[in-house]
């Protein structure tokens, strides 16, 4: 920051770094070449239109060369038309200038230019009604965040009083007692299951099939190996877990099973960690959804019945906002000192100011008011979606118990119908994306979220997927199972 004496006063003026290089042995005089350097800036869109430029005086000075080199400059480009000036105001870049100087242009991977396809309406699952968070409670979490002490240092594991508030967080909506020195504060999901996997060591893992893409997608990353375990109605397929040379780690959704939404019963819970104890595997619970459940209040956590084989990964990222990129794990006891360990090499991802805040929202009561008005919201959206898909012969729609999405099977293409619906503006997501082997024939359809668009928007989207599905009766409730041979009468409901 350069500072001006005007009339008496010091002022701020901002400093110039518009990247103009002069070279004074060069032929062209200097406002030529401070002209064309403006030119060029301007096509290559690292000046855009619209913007302005540095004064005069203040370029002439990053210059250093007199102010009236910058006047001729500036004259000869306001006579092409490059720049404008209005009484009043800085002088610009030519506001009217085309569109392609606006912006910087798309980029792909591959760094070559390409127009995105940005869906009129996006039904993608994964995202949560985010307009109703910022209410007071939020607004004084984070401005007695803001205002504590900056110069503290924070655990490995994270601030304390996020932990405990974690631990009493989950004792009350989850059922579940742990102590505040099991908790690592995590950036969320992914994250928090990079991290113990890190700690764990494990590179042969068990995946529920179908299931979460995202933390397949992590363990991808690691070069792990990667199990495909069955599913049905009802959640993992217990009675099928290996016996001879079992994984090192499982990846489970027992309180709502991604994507079907099956709940682990008592029975299947018992004997998964009776199995994981005979052969000493890491049971790694994904507590997914648990707190957004419409038939019952949210289920006990699977690791309520043995700390000691489950890690429980949890986010806010449902309940709150995915920006918030804050998530936690409870760890068993003996991987502690493994994963602070971790944490002093690659360092804590989560600010203190944010640990600080979503402790203090905690704390307050914020959240588990938040989550019961949010609850209202998804249940009557839900009870919208099934009204909406009701009456459509050849279509099945998972019950949708809990969580922020639909899956909608059918005997029809799976992408020609995808397509169709992304022709009319309307984006879902692939259910065969979710498989990680191959999905049986019977498995196709698509999954869509309900919970991150406006109520016109999920209006008027569910209104499309009626109309390009085709309006016949219907099966609004469990899913056909995965291992159901064709033509077999469905599970009773549970």
């Amino acid at each position: 920051m350069v500072y001006q004496l005007e009339r008496g006063i010091m002022r701020q003026v901002p400093e110039v770094a518009l990247p103009i290089v002069l070279d004074r042995t060069a032929g062209g005089s200097l406002p030529n070449q401070i002209a064309e350097s403006i030119r060029h800036l301007t096509a290559s869109g690292v000046l855009r239109a619209g913007e302005p430029v540095p004064s005069s005086r203040a370029l002439a000075r990053h210059l250093g060369v007199s102010r009236g080199t910058v006047i001729v400059a500036y004259d000869q480009l306001l006579a092409e038309g490059w720049l404008v000036a209005i009484a009043g105001s800085a002088t610009s870049i030519n506001p009217q200038l085309p569109r392609a100087w606006a912006a910087p242009p798309a980029v792909s991977a591959r760094g070559a230019s390409r127009p995105q396809e940005v869906p009129r309406i996006d039904l993608r699952p994964g995202r949560p009604l985010q307009d109703e968070v910022a209410g007071p409670s939020w607004r004084a979490a984070w401005r007695v965040a803001a205002a504590a002490p900056v110069g503290v240092s924070v655990p490995l594991l994270g601030w304390p009083g996020l932990r405990a508030a974690v631990v009493e967080h989950l004792r009350r909506l989850r059922g579940f007692n742990c102590e505040p020195d099991r908790v690592a504060v995590t950036a969320g999901g992914r994250e928090g299951l990079s991290l113990l996997l890190h700690a764990s060591g494990a590179k042969d893992v068990g995946v529920e099939d179908p299931g979460f893409p995202s933390l397949r997608r992590v363990l991808h990353r690691r070069n792990a190996i990667i199990r495909s375990l069955p599913t049905d109605d009802q959640g993992l397929v217990t009675t099928k877990l290996p016996e001879t040379e079992p994984p090192e780690a499982v990846i489970v959704t027992p309180a709502h099973q991604y994507p079907f939404g099956g709940t682990l019963h008592i029975d299947r819970r018992l004997a998964l960690l009776e199995w994981a104890r005979r052969h000493g595997v890491l049971v790694i619970e994904d507590d997914y959804d648990s707190e957004l459940r419409y038939a019952s209040e949210p289920l006990p956590a699977l690791a309520s019945l043995d700390a000691d084989q489950v890690a429980l990964l949890g986010t806010f990222s449902k309940t709150l906002t995915p920006a918030l990129a804050t998530g936690f794990v409870v760890l068993p006891r003996h991987l502690v000192a493994a994963v602070e360990a971790v944490r002093g090499d690659l360092g804590q991802p989560v600010s203190l100011v944010t640990q600080r805040a979503v402790a203090e929202y905690l704390a307050s009561g914020g959240l588990a008011r938040h989550t019961q008005r949010m609850r209202r919201v998804y249940r009557r959206r839900r009870n919208q979606v099934v009204a909406a898909l009701a009456g459509l012969t050849g279509v099945r729609v998972s019950p949708m118990d809990g969580g922020l999405h639909a899956v909608v099977q059918f005997d029809r293409d799976e992408r020609s119908v995808i397509d169709a619906l992304r022709m009319q503006g309307l984006a879902v997501a692939s259910l065969g994306e979710y498989w990680a082997s191959e999905p049986p024939g019977s498995q196709r359809g698509f999954v869509f979220g309900f919970g991150g668009v406006s109520d016109a928007d999920l209006a008027e989207g569910l209104a499309t997927i009626r109309a390009t599905l085709g309006g016949r009766p219907s099966t609004i409730g469990r899913p056909a199972s995965p291992h159901r041979a064709p033509g077999a009468a469905p599970d009773q409901p549970s």
